[in-house]
């Protein structure tokens, strides 16, 4: 069986470093590994209309931002299908037929959906579209018979709602759709990159994050105001690492050699955080150590960007020339979900059989 990867970003905006962390640099990493035959990134636009239905120019703004911040990142046009939701229309199809396998209580117990409804505070004027987002995701996952999924922890349950749907679609009509895996990161402080603000998610919407594209004096004032201990009022005092960001950030982008660069008069990660624990560091040098490093990863990404910028018909090529392959596959799984469920009625005369 094939090794196949589907994953994919909503383009409400430009992406940051919790979708790099989280799932942007897994992606490279599996893209580069050699280990998959296919490698599906999708932009998810028509989840992202889901809950910006009155704003379609939003969305529409945002899909080359997205392009962008991919190839920024290093995917591989050659070696990846990037590609847009809304120019697959079999996607919408198959998450029609799926919707039949789900009741409305499972939807509304799923962890992701419930947390994303009160966030957004749709209560009771949730978009019917929106609640449906974790059928779309199956059709999504499905329709490229993806085995691997690579996606931040808070889509853990969006992937088990979609083996649900896999699962009870063989079942009742036949080994037909593939049952996928997900891919987390191996550090575990990718799982979930805090915001700069010091609430437990990086979101666009709360405006506490750092971009990828930003400037670097962008990224200095970001990393200088950033929530760190609030107990930790002078440099003398004992500061707290568990749970502060800008530690949660040095463990998810700082290496050995940062530190040889930059913070030399300390071996690793570990005897800096047991500096601040004891008092006697302050958050003014820690600070600037997190900005040297984030400098230094995201340089070149910045300057990627720039390169593409400057060549946006090709951008466009790409995403037209990979969507037409994805619709290519998508169809053909379609083709096997309405033959399954014995709905192919034209197709050598089994309307009369």
């Amino acid at each position: 069986m094939k090794e196949i990867i589907l994953t994919g970003d909503r383009p409400t905006g430009r992406l940051h470093v919790g979708h790099y962390v989280g799932s942007l640099k897994e992606r490279v990493k599996l893209q580069n590994s050699g280990r998959y035959d296919e490698i599906y990134i999708m932009i998810a636009d028509a989840q992202a209309l889901t809950d910006n239905a009155e704003h379609p120019e939003k969305v529409r703004q945002n899909i080359m931002q997205v392009a962008l911040d991919y190839l920024a990142c290093g995917l591989d046009p050659e070696k990846s299908t990037l590609f847009i939701q809304s120019a697959v229309p079999e996607l919408t199809e198959l998450t029609f037929y799926y919707m039949n396998l789900v009741t409305v209580s499972r939807v509304q117990r799923n962890p992701t959906v419930k947390a994303e409804i009160q966030m957004r505070n749709f209560e009771a004027s949730i978009p019917v579209g929106f609640f449906c987002y974790p059928i779309s995701q199956a059709a999504d996952i499905t329709a490229f018979r993806a085995t691997a999924v690579p996606v931040g922890e808070d889509q853990l349950p969006m992937l088990e709602q979609c083996k649900e749907i896999v699962h009870k679609f063989n079942s009742v009509y036949g080994e037909t759709l593939t049952d996928p895996k997900i891919v987390l990161p191996e550090n575990a402080s990718c799982l979930r990159l805090p915001g700069i603000d010091g609430k437990a998610k990086m979101s666009k919407s709360l405006g506490n994050c750092i971009y990828l594209s930003e400037e670097p004096e962008e990224i200095r004032a970001k990393v200088m105001s950033m929530f760190t201990d609030p107990n930790h009022l002078r440099v003398s005092d004992p500061g707290k690492v568990e749970g502060n960001p800008v530690f949660i950030y040095l463990e998810a982008f700082s290496r050995p050699e940062h530190f040889a660069e930059f913070l030399p008069e300390y071996s690793g990660l570990e005897e800096l955080e047991d500096h601040y624990r004891r008092g006697g560091l302050g958050d003014v040098k820690v600070k600037k150590f997190l900005n040297q490093v984030l400098q230094v990863e995201l340089e070149p990404i910045r300057e990627r960007r720039k390169y593409w910028e400057q060549r946006l018909p090709e951008v466009y090529e790409i995403l037209r020339e990979g969507s037409r392959t994805a619709r290519e596959k998508a169809s053909q799984t379609l083709q096997d979900v309405r033959h399954a469920m014995r709905i192919d009625y034209f197709e050598n005369d089994n309307l009369l059989k």
